[in-house]
């Protein structure tokens, strides 16, 4: 049985309650209609299918079996992709550790997370990073193949070499998580999760067994990384590390710290801030601005406080009467791109990523793989509903013991994001109560520059930084890569706070 068939009675009523308030505030017809058609499963499949990441199945459980896959924790095969194109640097991949592999994940009933691991390009003492894209439930190929993997997919399905892929600075790993996102299966529909406890122990286990396979790895510094609804993935993996460290549960994981890139965290701060980036940047007007925030933001807040308390049904509940904001700041944005409000959305799409599954769909690539007739999942729209109830969760509430004890939190945006924009995220980092509030809010800003020019905005005290991207959208290694991939180095090199002080220091003794 489905989320929507237990939580559906309940939800309707609550939003057709919900309606009929809105209706004497005066909320559009075309709001209302959305309102009343849009129940949960449509919804999700609508949105994740705007970036042009569907598939004709759901998730992966119950789908053909690949027999390669033993009952060993982990099956690994090195990686050699067709159609490479050789590198002008002459960088062979017979000269580098690519890795493809299935994890058997520990507690679960059939399930088996995909992975890739590429080996650094420039040593393999640079720190191990993991990177989680969000969804919930799209795969880690899109970043590994539009943003910041070790190559790019050219028209022709040519892979060409990234000259500003990550694993140029880090021992890099993507994962396909949660069960039933990209090639990660399961036979078992009770393997799929609903909540960040499943998530982040999934990604303990695999990370144990991983340094297992991989003990030269193992005393490496261990960063995590990722983007969108990885702002809930990334908090509590980066404590359930921290927390089987200190019960020394296994392995030691050298956890230095963790990124989250235009993320959801702190939903109750980043809802009510999407008002004052819509009129910030000229997307709604004050009369708007005032309507939504009279009736839409109190309700919004309300349900994610119900949420917190009561759980279930209330989280779905806050879930859709949350997004009314966005639906609305939709409405009068037209055909505006929500993840880049520079660009127009397309058609019905913003993106198009499809060479990816053109790509993956190859025989000559699914046999490199080894993934036998498993179906891949670009984004699915199972996972994304069977995670309804953990949406509205507020994933900052970990964060600060983990400041406390020195894991350092970087949280970067892209300036021309509407859907987790740099304005809600600055939000809820200044507002979040550790030692060392007071100082970082009284930090200055300085400029983040590379190669002589400011490509952002940085603040930092302690363990904590924002960075404030310049001429980027949702996903920033897509649109300043070279950036990006200087924000990784020094961040992870302890001198991501020295990048624009000097400048800072100059312009301030003129």
């Amino acid at each position: 049985m489905g989320l929507s068939s237990y939580i559906f009675p309940s939800l309707l009523l609550f939003v057709l309650f919900v309606s009929s308030q809105l209706s004497s505030a005066k909320i559009t017809d075309d709001l209302l209609r959305q309102v009343r058609s849009d129940f949960p499963s449509t919804q999700a499949k609508k949105l994740i299918r705007q970036l042009n990441l569907g598939s004709d199945v759901d998730v992966n459980v119950g789908h053909g079996v690949n027999s390669s896959v033993e009952s060993k924790k982990i099956v690994e095969w090195p990686l050699r992709f067709p159609n490479l194109i050789a590198s002008e640097s002459g960088v062979s991949v017979e000269d580098l550790g690519h890795h493809a592999g299935y994890y058997t994940i520990e507690h679960s009933h059939a399930a088996k997370m995909f992975y890739f691991f590429f080996e650094s390009r420039n040593s393999q003492k640079d720190p191990v990073v993991i990177w989680l894209t969000g969804g919930p439930g799209c795969s880690s190929e899109l970043a590994l193949f539009y943003e910041n993997g070790p190559f790019k997919i050219a028209d022709n399905l040519s892979l060409l070499w990234n000259e500003y892929g990550w694993d140029k600075a880090s021992n890099l790993l993507y994962v396909d998580q949660p069960t039933g996102t990209g090639f990660s299966y399961s036979t078992d529909p009770r393997d799929i999760r609903h909540n960040e406890e499943g998530v982040s122990n999934d990604l303990y286990d695999f990370l144990q067994t991983f340094f297992v396979e991989h003990p030269q790895f193992a005393e490496n510094d261990f960063y995590i990384t990722g983007e969108s609804y990885a702002g809930h993935y990334i908090p509590a993996f980066a404590a359930r590390v921290h927390r089987g460290n200190k019960a020394k549960e296994g392995i030691h994981i050298n956890l230095k710290g963790f990124a989250i890139g235009n993320g959801l965290t702190d939903p109750a701060i980043q809802y009510k801030a999407y008002t004052d980036y819509a009129l910030d940047m000229g997307i709604i007007q004050k009369a708007t601005y005032e309507r939504l925030n009279k009736v839409l933001v109190p309700a919004c807040e309300l349900g994610i406080k119900l949420c917190g308390t009561d759980g279930t049904v209330s989280c779905a509940a806050a879930y859709y009467v949350c997004n009314l904001i966005f639906s609305d700041i939709m409405l009068h944005a037209g055909d505006a791109n929500y993840y880049d409000i520079r660009k127009k959305c397309e058609g019905s799409l913003c993106y198009d990523f499809s060479n990816m599954e053109k790509f993956l769909n190859l025989k000559s690539v699914r046999d490199t793989l080894g993934v036998g007739n498993i179906d891949f999942v670009s984004c699915s729209p199972t996972v994304y509903e069977a995670m309804l109830m953990d949406w509205m969760r507020n994933l900052e509430v970990g964060i600060p013991a983990l400041l406390e004890d020195g894991i350092h939190l970087l949280v970067y945006a892209g300036e021309y994001d509407l859907i987790c924009n740099w304005l809600g995220n600055s939000k809820w980092v200044h507002a979040m109560e550790w030692s060392g509030q007071k100082e970082f809010v009284a930090s200055p800003e300085v400029p983040f520059v590379v190669d002589g020019s400011e490509a952002g905005l940085l603040k930092s005290h302690g363990s904590l930084s924002f960075l404030k991207v310049h001429d980027a959208g949702h996903m920033v290694p897509m649109d300043q890569p070279k950036a990006a991939l200087e924000m990784l180095k020094k961040w992870t090199q302890g001198t991501l706070s020295e990048s624009g002080a000097h400048l800072e220091k100059f312009v301030a003794e003129m």
